[in-house]
Parts: C-alpha cells; structure tokens; sequence
C-alpha cells in the first residue's frame, strides 16, 4: 500500500474515532496557548493546564509576564519542570511580542520563530489553531503514529513534518496532529499499543510485523 493510501486511509479512520478533537491546552488569548505550549515540553498538558489556572490569573496581561519578577515567575512555573528556561522563555516571549508585534501574535511562521523559546512545533500549533492555516505538529505522538503506520522512516520532528505535508490535507493537517494525540493516549500508546482493538490495524505496517 502507497504512503498516500495510508494517509488516506488514516486521516479517515482518526476523523470517525474523534470528529472534535483540539488542543487539549487550555487557554483563553492566542498568547496564552503559545505560553502553555512552551510549558507543556516534557511535561503533561494535564499538569499545565492545572499551573496555567493559576498563572493566567496572576499575570493577566503580557504587561504583567514582561513586568514579572522573574525568580517568582519561575517558582510560579516550578511543577511543569525546567522552570528556570521556561520562565525566562515566558518573561522574553512576552516583551518580544510588546515590543516587536505590538502585543499580538505573529502569523507566520518565521516571525514566530523569532520569539524566545518557539519552535516549529510551537509556531505550527499556533497557525492551526489560532489562524486556522495547514500546520504539522510533530509531537512524539504524530511521530510515533506515524511512523508505526509507515507514512514515516524518520524521527526528526522536521523531517516527519517535510514528509507528511505532502501526505495530508492542508485543510484538516492540525486536526489530524490533534488526533494522533488522543489516539496515541488511548490506542496507539509508546508502551504495550492496544494494536487488537485499534481500527486502524487492517493497513498498520506495525500491526502487520508484530501480531
């Protein structure tokens, strides 16, 4: 079976299984789910969304991450881990938006690679879901999946990426990232895959080499 029957047939499969699927970040302004995505590196989007509660709250505004006393910042971020990188991340990201963006959030991909600690990953969330352009976020679930199906040899995020944008429809290419991400939480996990009773296994090359 070609790579785009699998895309094909995946992108199909994965919509009938979670037709609603989104970010699973909370989040009420655009950058809010930037912020929120810079925390939740290895880290859970359950965990961030328990620490953003709070913090959305005590800092309001991007004024007040600029304006952030950056020690109390990074206690504030201290549950989400490498508190002392994301803080500053925060504290940077926040100025950099005031100062060069006029306090909103760039819609492109290289202006938002400008900003402290976004990546492709981050910048293409926020294109998909803020913007509603076609985007690939390659999480290590879209990875894994991905690569389990056989649209993928590659685990470099980038490469994953280059790779599957010609596979998918621009139009649901965020949904699709977003669905790998429920599908590899409850079928398709990294450890023991419940690859028996997923509906995907009739063209999962995985599936195929292992039952």
């Amino acid at each position: 079976m070609k790579k785009q029957e699998i895309a094909d047939l995946a992108c199909a499969e994965l919509e009938k299984l979670y037709p609603g699927a989104q970010c699973t970040l909370d989040y009420g302004e655009p950058y809010q789910l930037m912020m929120a995505t810079r925390l939740a590196a290895q880290c859970t989007d359950a965990r961030v969304n328990v620490v953003t509660k709070t913090l959305f709250k005590k800092y309001p505004t991007l004024q007040a991450f600029a304006d952030a006393d950056l020690a109390e910042l990074e206690q504030d971020v201290k549950p989400c881990g490498f508190y002392h990188t994301k803080a500053k991340s925060l504290k940077e990201m926040a100025g950099q938006l005031i100062n060069n963006f006029g306090g909103e959030v760039p819609s492109t991909m290289e202006e938002l690679l400008t900003l402290s600690g976004v990546g492709r990953k981050t910048a293409n969330l926020i294109l998909g879901d803020v913007f509603g352009k076609p985007a690939v976020v390659t999480d290590t679930h879209c990875i894994r999946i991905s690569g389990r199906l056989g649209l993928t040899s590659n685990k470099e995020p980038a490469k994953v990426e280059k790779g599957l944008v010609k596979l998918l429809p621009p139009e649901t290419s965020s949904d699709f990232c977003h669905r790998t991400v429920q599908f590899g939480r409850d079928i398709c996990r990294a450890r023991s895959p419940k690859c028996g009773e997923c509906p995907l296994n009739y063209f999962c090359r995985y599936y195929a080499q292992n039952k």
